[in-house]
């Protein structure tokens, strides 16, 4: 923790920020995948949300309600929900000097429950409470690294 404090916080020689750096690109990249699932549920299902789209496909139609769609559409705005809000709180985690064995599994947790929520909400389908899981433990998780950053910079 000693070397951290004599170098700069957001460089590769803290393993702390190359481990945020790491997870929060997997993390963008799983956001852009989203968009080209939903892209390719549309494709599959011939339904498409402009009228111009439809010459993209032969039989194809304006469908503003297709589950199908709808579902994966859910799930990408799940995470622009809540992956932005890990990537700045999980950047200010970084600035407080965490312990590193605490920081890197909270978000290496964070990334895999993001992951899992897709899958069991876009891709295979599980019943409930699974997808509720994956979501509270991504809120439990920032939620820890903002307490920890209030205590961390504020002192009281």
């Amino acid at each position: 923790m000693s070397e951290i404090m004599s170098m700069d916080l957001f460089t590769r020689e803290n393993p702390v920020f190359e481990c945020y750096a790491f997870y929060s690109s997997i993390l963008i990249i799983k956001m852009i995948a989203m968009s080209l699932l939903t892209a390719f549920q549309r494709m599959r299902k011939k339904v498409f949300i402009s009228p111009e789209d439809k010459s993209m496909s032969k039989g194809s139609e304006v469908k503003y309600d297709d589950p199908d769609v709808e579902r994966v559409r859910r799930a990408h705005l799940n995470d622009v929900e809540n992956i932005p809000i890990f990537l700045i709180s999980g950047l200010l985690f970084v600035a407080s000097k965490p312990s590193e064995m605490l920081a890197m599994n909270l978000f290496r947790l964070f990334t895999i429950v993001r992951i899992l929520h897709t899958v069991v909400y876009a891709i295979f389908v599980v019943p409930q409470p699974a997808r509720a899981i994956m979501f509270l433990t991504g809120v439990v998780i920032n939620v820890i690294m903002i307490i920890c950053i209030i205590l961390k910079m504020h002192q009281f």
